[in-house]
Protein backbone atom coordinates (compact mmCIF):
# COMPACT_ATOMS: atom_id res chain seq x y z
CA UNK A 1 0.00 0.00 0.00
CA UNK A 2 0.98 3.51 -0.52
CA UNK A 3 1.15 6.29 2.39
CA UNK A 4 0.02 9.23 1.46
CA UNK A 5 3.26 11.03 2.18
CA UNK A 6 4.78 9.32 -0.68
CA UNK A 7 1.94 11.04 -2.93
CA UNK A 8 3.35 14.01 -4.44
CA UNK A 9 2.17 17.35 -2.97
CA UNK A 10 0.45 18.69 -5.73
CA UNK A 11 -1.98 15.79 -5.99
CA UNK A 12 -2.24 15.73 -2.20
CA UNK A 13 -3.89 19.02 -2.89
CA UNK A 14 -6.07 18.28 -5.53
CA UNK A 15 -7.55 15.38 -3.76
CA UNK A 16 -7.86 17.83 -0.55
CA UNK A 17 -9.80 20.19 -2.74
CA UNK A 18 -11.72 17.59 -4.25
CA UNK A 19 -12.38 16.09 -1.38
CA UNK A 20 -13.69 19.71 0.45
CA UNK A 21 -16.04 20.56 -3.25
CA UNK A 22 -17.87 17.23 -2.91
CA UNK A 23 -18.39 17.55 0.96
CA UNK A 24 -19.71 21.25 0.20
CA UNK A 25 -22.05 20.50 -2.45
CA UNK A 26 -24.72 18.95 -0.77
CA UNK A 27 -25.11 22.16 1.57
CA UNK A 28 -24.82 24.48 -1.62
CA UNK A 29 -27.59 22.65 -2.91
CA UNK A 30 -29.88 23.05 0.40
CA UNK A 31 -28.59 27.12 0.39
CA UNK A 32 -29.80 26.74 -3.04
CA UNK A 33 -33.04 25.65 -2.18
CA UNK A 34 -33.49 28.02 0.82
CA UNK A 35 -33.03 30.68 -1.63
CA UNK A 36 -36.30 29.57 -3.70
CA UNK A 37 -39.13 31.57 -3.38
CA UNK A 38 -41.71 29.64 -2.27
CA UNK A 39 -45.46 30.57 -2.32
CA UNK A 40 -49.35 29.01 -0.96
CA UNK A 41 -52.56 29.82 -1.98
CA UNK A 42 -55.71 28.73 -0.61
CA UNK A 43 -57.15 27.89 -3.63
CA UNK A 44 -60.54 26.77 -2.03
CA UNK A 45 -60.99 30.54 -0.72
CA UNK A 46 -59.91 31.59 -4.35
CA UNK A 47 -63.10 29.62 -5.50
CA UNK A 48 -65.05 30.33 -3.02
CA UNK A 49 -64.47 34.92 -3.27
CA UNK A 50 -63.26 35.20 -7.14
CA UNK A 51 -65.73 37.50 -8.57
CA UNK A 52 -65.45 35.47 -11.50
CA UNK A 53 -66.74 32.69 -9.37
CA UNK A 54 -69.65 34.62 -8.16
CA UNK A 55 -70.50 35.79 -12.13
CA UNK A 56 -70.34 32.07 -12.92
CA UNK A 57 -72.91 31.20 -9.87
CA UNK A 58 -75.17 34.20 -11.19
CA UNK A 59 -75.11 33.20 -14.86
CA UNK A 60 -76.19 29.61 -13.79
CA UNK A 61 -78.80 31.55 -11.45
CA UNK A 62 -80.37 33.65 -14.61
CA UNK A 63 -79.69 30.32 -16.77
CA UNK A 64 -81.86 28.15 -14.85
CA UNK A 65 -83.99 29.84 -12.34
CA UNK A 66 -87.08 30.53 -14.35
CA UNK A 67 -87.01 26.90 -14.96
CA UNK A 68 -86.34 26.12 -11.30
CA UNK A 69 -89.29 28.42 -10.89
CA UNK A 70 -91.32 26.64 -13.17
CA UNK A 71 -90.91 23.08 -11.89
CA UNK A 72 -92.01 24.10 -8.53
CA UNK A 73 -94.83 25.62 -9.85
CA UNK A 74 -95.71 21.89 -11.25
CA UNK A 75 -94.78 20.41 -8.08
CA UNK A 76 -97.74 22.47 -6.22
CA UNK A 77 -100.27 22.30 -9.06
CA UNK A 78 -99.72 18.22 -9.05
CA UNK A 79 -99.43 17.95 -5.00
CA UNK A 80 -102.68 20.30 -5.05
CA UNK A 81 -104.37 18.10 -7.81
CA UNK A 82 -103.58 14.79 -5.81
CA UNK A 83 -105.16 15.96 -2.75
CA UNK A 84 -107.92 16.46 -4.47
CA UNK A 85 -108.02 13.83 -6.22
CA UNK A 86 -107.70 11.73 -2.49
CA UNK A 87 -110.71 13.98 -1.05
CA UNK A 88 -113.04 13.35 -3.84
CA UNK A 89 -112.05 9.81 -5.01
CA UNK A 90 -115.07 8.07 -2.75
CA UNK A 91 -117.56 10.07 -4.49
CA UNK A 92 -116.29 9.72 -8.04
CA UNK A 93 -117.54 7.51 -11.03
CA UNK A 94 -115.56 4.39 -11.34
CA UNK A 95 -114.57 5.74 -14.88
CA UNK A 96 -113.62 9.48 -13.63
CA UNK A 97 -111.54 7.98 -10.76
CA UNK A 98 -109.94 5.27 -13.35
CA UNK A 99 -109.41 8.74 -15.66
CA UNK A 100 -108.05 10.81 -12.96
CA UNK A 101 -105.73 8.04 -11.58
CA UNK A 102 -103.98 7.47 -14.94
CA UNK A 103 -104.09 11.40 -15.36
CA UNK A 104 -102.08 11.78 -12.05
CA UNK A 105 -99.56 8.97 -13.13
CA UNK A 106 -98.81 10.63 -16.39
CA UNK A 107 -98.65 14.03 -15.03
CA UNK A 108 -96.04 12.58 -11.79
CA UNK A 109 -93.97 10.77 -14.69
CA UNK A 110 -93.97 13.98 -16.79
CA UNK A 111 -92.45 16.05 -13.70
CA UNK A 112 -90.09 13.76 -12.41
CA UNK A 113 -88.38 13.56 -16.04
CA UNK A 114 -88.25 17.01 -16.07
CA UNK A 115 -86.75 17.70 -12.98
CA UNK A 116 -84.22 14.76 -13.77
CA UNK A 117 -83.67 16.66 -17.45
CA UNK A 118 -83.30 19.86 -14.88
CA UNK A 119 -81.10 18.22 -13.02
CA UNK A 120 -78.50 17.03 -15.38
CA UNK A 121 -78.41 20.00 -17.50
CA UNK A 122 -77.77 22.30 -14.69
CA UNK A 123 -75.15 19.82 -13.17
CA UNK A 124 -73.38 19.84 -17.04
CA UNK A 125 -73.82 23.41 -16.84
CA UNK A 126 -72.18 23.94 -13.14
CA UNK A 127 -69.34 21.58 -14.05
CA UNK A 128 -68.82 23.85 -17.36
CA UNK A 129 -68.57 27.24 -15.52
CA UNK A 130 -66.51 25.76 -12.48
CA UNK A 131 -64.31 24.28 -15.15
CA UNK A 132 -63.78 27.64 -16.65
CA UNK A 133 -63.46 29.48 -13.54
CA UNK A 134 -61.13 27.12 -12.41
CA UNK A 135 -59.09 27.56 -15.46
CA UNK A 136 -59.03 31.06 -14.84
CA UNK A 137 -57.44 30.91 -11.48
CA UNK A 138 -55.05 28.58 -12.11
CA UNK A 139 -53.75 30.66 -15.52
CA UNK A 140 -53.57 34.10 -12.93
CA UNK A 141 -51.75 31.88 -9.79
CA UNK A 142 -49.02 31.54 -12.56
CA UNK A 143 -49.13 34.46 -14.44
CA UNK A 144 -48.87 36.57 -10.55
CA UNK A 145 -45.83 33.60 -9.81
CA UNK A 146 -44.10 33.85 -13.15
CA UNK A 147 -44.46 37.97 -12.63
CA UNK A 148 -43.62 38.09 -9.32
CA UNK A 149 -40.43 35.30 -9.20
CA UNK A 150 -41.70 32.09 -7.78
CA UNK A 151 -39.92 28.85 -8.06
CA UNK A 152 -42.90 26.89 -6.63
CA UNK A 153 -46.35 27.93 -5.42
CA UNK A 154 -48.54 25.18 -3.38
CA UNK A 155 -51.95 25.08 -3.65
CA UNK A 156 -53.03 22.08 -1.74
CA UNK A 157 -51.29 19.37 0.88
CA UNK A 158 -50.22 22.18 3.02
CA UNK A 159 -50.29 21.10 6.58
CA UNK A 160 -48.68 24.32 7.71
CA UNK A 161 -47.69 27.55 6.16
CA UNK A 162 -46.62 30.83 7.37
CA UNK A 163 -48.75 34.09 6.35
CA UNK A 164 -45.75 35.78 5.10
CA UNK A 165 -45.65 32.52 1.91
CA UNK A 166 -49.96 33.15 1.76
CA UNK A 167 -50.33 34.60 -1.43
CA UNK A 168 -54.10 34.59 -1.60
CA UNK A 169 -55.00 37.68 -1.22
CA UNK A 170 -52.61 38.86 -3.91
CA UNK A 171 -54.38 36.59 -6.66
CA UNK A 172 -57.43 37.86 -5.41
CA UNK A 173 -56.66 41.03 -6.23
CA UNK A 174 -55.83 40.49 -9.29
CA UNK A 175 -58.79 38.25 -10.06
CA UNK A 176 -60.96 41.00 -8.91
CA UNK A 177 -59.30 43.60 -11.13
CA UNK A 178 -59.44 41.17 -14.30
CA UNK A 179 -62.90 40.70 -12.77
CA UNK A 180 -63.85 44.25 -12.96
CA UNK A 181 -61.75 44.80 -16.48
CA UNK A 182 -63.63 42.28 -18.53
CA UNK A 183 -67.28 41.69 -18.76
CA UNK A 184 -69.11 38.45 -17.53
CA UNK A 185 -69.41 35.95 -20.27
CA UNK A 186 -73.40 35.53 -21.72
CA UNK A 187 -75.05 32.62 -20.51
CA UNK A 188 -75.85 29.75 -22.72
CA UNK A 189 -79.26 29.43 -24.24
CA UNK A 190 -81.24 27.24 -22.61
CA UNK A 191 -82.69 24.08 -24.24
CA UNK A 192 -85.64 23.77 -25.99
CA UNK A 193 -88.12 22.68 -23.78
CA UNK A 194 -90.22 19.38 -24.90
CA UNK A 195 -94.05 18.74 -25.28
CA UNK A 196 -95.92 17.99 -21.78
CA UNK A 197 -97.35 15.04 -23.68
CA UNK A 198 -94.05 12.80 -23.95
Amino acid sequence: MHSIAKLPAALVAALAVALATFAAAPAARAQAAGAAKIGVVDYNRLLAEAPQARAAAQTLETEFGPRQKQLEQTRKDLEGRLQKFERDQATMAEAERTKTQRELRDAQLNFERRAKEFQEDGQMRQNEELQRVQRLIIQEVQNYARAQGYDLVIAQGVIYRSDAIDITQAILGTLEKRGAAAPAPAPAPAPAQKPAGR
